[in-house]
């Protein structure tokens, strides 16, 4: 089979097509012929520093979407042909690939009316953010959400579900952006590049500040965030925990969610099973019409690495697919 080989450390930029062994699934796994695979920065950050348990050659890409072509033993549930979608282990061989393996128990049934390439937008920034909002916070006790880079993959996956939750939901982007932040559910849109996104947080909730916030941005703006919550109020984060000795003990009393996607892969059986659950139940809303792929851009195989070098820039909207079957 043919598949986009990363050769060594911090060599993604010069990636290549290549004939390797096509993969076989063991037990409890199927073959998946892969029709498309989305992109994620998380594809750039690791293939950066690499992980030690990749040998190399190694094959990137986190979600893919295609059509079974095998399952392995133990495997009754699905077969030969089903339309699926899945959201890979960071530690085994990925979807820039005509074919990849994955555990059967983690993958979601594709309705026939949405397409390959908008259902491999989903896995990696969907279920990050589907996890955020439904997983971590309680929808309860929250009325207000700020949700940073609202014009990425998990921010514009996360403004949906807020929104459909009955949330009141700010958001920051670039001003270019705010028309299609605001078109995705966004009550308010901050420009983080030309305003104080502490005075209008605390403008827009009149002084309160937010019930929650939401951030995939890094390290430094979720520690920023802490001064943007009301009180009680809760900080999810995804690209890297805040300082959290800004916040001085029995103040503010917020509370912290971690969210790390990929760390269900090394859980029990029954947690990885959410994976397929978030799956299934986020394609129903893309079916039903009440949830967008964020599909803005298909691709070659042979462009994602162009592609991965434009998104480590930070300044791609929405999703970016590879067509990998036509």
């Amino acid at each position: 089979m043919k598949a986009l080989l990363l050769k060594g450390e911090n060599q993604w930029k010069e990636m290549k097509l290549q004939e390797v062994e096509k993969p076989h699934p063991q037990k409890g796994e199927v073959l998946i012929e892969v029709h498309a695979a989305g992109l994620n920065p998380v594809d750039y950050k690791t293939a950066t520093n690499g992980n030690p348990n990749w040998t190399y050659p190694h094959i990137l890409g986190l979600d893919a979407a295609g059509a079974i072509a095998e399952v392995g033993e133990g495997v009754s549930e699905w077969k030969k042909g089903d339309r699926v979608v899945y959201h890979g282990d960071l530690f085994k061989r990925g979807a820039y690939a005509q074919y990849a393996v994955t555990t059967a128990h983690t993958i979601s049934r594709i309705p026939d009316e949405i397409s390959f390439e908008e259902a491999a937008a989903l896995p990696t920034a969907g279920y990050t953010a589907y996890q955020a909002i439904h997983r971590k916070l309680p929808l309860d006790q929250v009325e207000t959400i700020l949700i940073h880079a609202g014009a990425g993959g998990v921010g514009g996956f996360g403004i949906q579900l807020a929104k459909a939750a009955g949330k009141t939901v700010i958001s920051t982007a670039s001003a270019h952006n705010h028309d299609h932040v605001r078109q995705l559910g966004a009550d308010f849109v901050i420009d983080y590049r030309n305003e104080d996104v502490h005075q209008r947080v605390k403008e827009i909730t009149e002084g309160k500040g937010v019930d929650a916030v939401v951030d995939a941005v890094s390290r430094d703006n979720a520690t920023a965030s802490l001064d943007f919550l009301a009180f009680m109020g809760h900080l999810v984060y995804i690209a890297g925990a805040p300082d959290f000795t800004k916040v001085k003990p029995f103040t503010t009393v917020v509370s912290y969610h971690e969210i790390a996607l990929a760390a269900a892969h090394r859980a029990d059986v029954e947690s990885q099973k959410d994976l397929a659950v978030i799956g299934d139940e986020m394609l129903e809303m893309m079916g039903d019409g009440k949830l967008s792929s964020l599909l803005e851009e298909t691709i070659s195989l042979e462009e994602v690495p162009q592609a991965l070098e434009r998104l480590s820039e930070r300044h791609v909207k929405g999703k970016i697919v590879a067509k990998i079957k036509s």
